[in-house]
């Protein structure tokens, strides 16, 4: 009977991660390749990446024929090595399948650890399956998730490794077997390699709040061996910082630490100044449209440690007691930081999902609670079906000068109609739920919401990429076509990392005014940049530029000699003579105009 009933759990934890293998590959690897990098951040990382691939180096990172410390080398090394695999351009001509694919494991490898680990924790109920069936979508479908799962930056990776990290240290604190605890440990490092010690700050912070929560806190603390844990972690984490260090000195002292950590952390950096209670916001958004049964997660957690409920005497609701302490660490450390950026929620929307899967394991028996959490999400529902009524009202008020024609694509590909439907059928069926108790109702909202991603962030993302990043695909192939004795090449006004990557040359970003000008005309002098791939002549006698229409409407722009050479959505690509470049800055610097550059050690973009 126990070797049966063994072999039947093994069964049941063999087809639900079957099942979430399945949904996970479709659902953050399905379409990764199909459009282009999106500016600012993404070509960056990418351009990072592949320069590693092509020159060998994969020490230090550059971008742009200069440093790039923005973050440490693990997303980095990841790209590379696709980036490496030969025949690389042939499958993925975008360059944007290697740059994505990451962040998009990362996300599937803690989607499917997270369902186990709720699995493990409710192994003796009849719901197991379900509760993690619930929790793992409820990280996948958080706006924060599919946004960033799909984005060739570092968040998701912070997050599949922070998330990761943790669950492996509640399973060591809660397993009746004495093993080594190694894999936490070489988790964390990646970790930190992923994007330096706020890694390890939201991971400490966690196990240390978690900590002061439990009674057996100091037996807890030595089955994780926190001695044996810190040095595996220095010993994976900290070459490469020293490494880099020896090479690069105080440049990357003063990038990394100073200014994309300190900096960040103490001041506001680049506008992303918000009140302390924008992630209080941003954890509703982020759970949208499951935000009440969050909030209800967290009210029962809270209730049950204050007032000792316990549902299982082993486990002491310890893995719900787990995620609120994981929310409260993130949620307090980031608060606390100047900079606030959504993206910074994000190593917690695993621990939220599992507080929604407490609320969904609550509702199975407590019928009036569940009337009252389901009636508040058909509520929130109902204002975005009648925000998405009113559309024509607020839509032309979309005013993105990049994307000059998006609201006519958006009603011309009949967006609109598919996501009033979407969130109507939505809302229709959440109100059943209030009225009609079915113990597993959420589940089936989150399968709703899982089809409509297809339906609507597709075409989303279509639409974005083929009116604000298609053009500079189009211009950088024009550019390696036209370009003549390695001239240089500027972008005038809208900054887009993406021309560089795509054009594979080096690019002088400029801004439009006439400091511009003579800023451009001193760098080709002083500022003469290059890399693996592009060594451009700083000598010859013209040079390319593209420029966006607002800029070219500037007056020394508009007069500026100058060979037209396309259109391009709103960029232009023009020739200008350097003779006529050093001309102009002349006579601005005559009337008193002075440059404002400084040669870049590293890449402050």
């Amino acid at each position: 009977m126990n070797i049966f009933s063994k072999n039947l759990k093994v069964r049941n934890r063999f087809l639900l991660a079957l099942l979430l293998f399945f949904i996970g590959i479709i659902f953050f690897l399905s379409g990764i390749g199909e459009t282009g990098l999106i500016d600012e951040t993404p070509p960056l990382f990418a351009s990072a990446g592949k320069a590693m691939s092509q020159s060998g180096d994969w020490i230090t990172p550059k971008v742009n024929g200069i440093l790039r410390f923005d973050k440490p080398p693990f997303y980095y090394w990841l790209m590379a090595i696709i980036y490496s695999i030969p025949g690389n351009q042939s499958w993925d001509q975008l360059g944007s399948l290697s740059a994505r694919l990451p962040s998009a494991l990362a996300s599937l490898f803690l989607f499917l650890i997270l369902g186990d680990t709720i699995l493990h924790h409710h192994k003796k109920s009849k719901y197991k399956s379900y509760l993690a069936l619930v929790g793992s979508l409820g990280f996948a479908l958080s706006p924060l998730v599919i946004i960033w799962s799909r984005t060739a930056v570092s968040d998701s990776l912070l997050c599949g490794t922070v998330g990761i990290s943790l669950l492996l240290f509640w399973r060591k604190f809660f397993e009746n077997k004495s093993r080594n605890c190694i894999f936490p440990w070489i988790v964390l490092s990646l970790a930190i390699l992923t994007k330096g010690p706020v890694a390890a700050v939201i991971v400490m912070l966690t196990l240390a709040i978690f900590l002061s929560t439990q009674d057996d806190r100091k037996r807890l603390l030595l089955k994780i061996k926190p001695l044996q844990g810190i040095l595996i972690t220095f010993l994976v984490s900290t070459p490469w910082y020293l490494i880099v260090f020896l090479k690069e000195g105080q440049s990357f002292l003063d990038s990394f630490f100073g200014y994309h950590n300190l900096q960040r952390y103490t001041s506001v950096v680049n506008n992303h100044a918000e009140p302390w209670w924008f992630f209080i916001y941003i954890m509703i958004i982020g759970s949208l449209p499951f935000s009440i049964f969050l909030f209800h997660g967290i009210f029962e957690t809270i209730k049950e440690f204050i007032t000792g409920t316990r549902e299982d005497s082993k486990y002491q609701n310890s893995l719900y007691l787990f995620a609120l302490c994981w929310l409260f660490a993130v949620l307090l450390f980031f608060s606390i930081s100047a900079t606030k950026l959504p993206s910074y929620w994000l190593p917690a929307t695993p621990a939220a999902a599992i507080l929604i899967a407490k609320s969904a394991k609550i509702l199975i028996y407590r019928q009036k609670n569940r009337s009252i959490v389901w009636f508040f999400t058909t509520l929130i529902l109902l204002g975005v079906s009648f925000a998405l009524l009113m559309s024509n009202n607020w839509l032309v008020l979309i005013n993105d000068p990049e994307m000059p024609n998006l609201v006519n694509e958006i009603i011309e590909d009949g967006l609109l109609l598919k996501a009033r439907i979407f969130i109507f059928t939505l809302t229709i069926l959440s109100a059943f739920f209030t009225l009609k108790f079915i113990p597993k109702s959420i589940v089936l909202l989150q399968i709703l919401f899982l089809f409509g991603q297809f339906f609507i962030m597709n075409p989303i993302r279509n639409i974005t990429d083929n009116l604000r990043q298609a053009p500079l695909r189009q211009i950088s192939q024009k550019i390696k076509y036209l370009r003549k004795s390695s001239e240089p090449l500027a972008m005038i006004g809208i900054r887009k990392p993406s021309l560089h990557f795509y054009s594979k040359q080096i690019v002088f970003y400029e801004s439009n005014s006439r400091i511009g000008i003579i800023n451009l005309s001193e760098r080709f002098e002083k500022d003469k940049r290059n890399n693996l791939i592009d060594n451009p002549n700083y000598d010859s006698e013209s040079f390319l530029v593209v420029i966006d229409r607002y800029s070219f409407d500037k007056e020394h722009w508009k007069n500026i000699k100058r060979q037209e050479l396309g259109v391009y959505g709103i960029y232009s690509l023009i020739r200008v003579d350097r003779i006529e470049l050093n001309k102009y800055a002349s006579n601005f610097q005559k009337k008193g105009l002075k440059s404002d550059w400084n040669v870049e050690k590293f890449e402050r973009f």
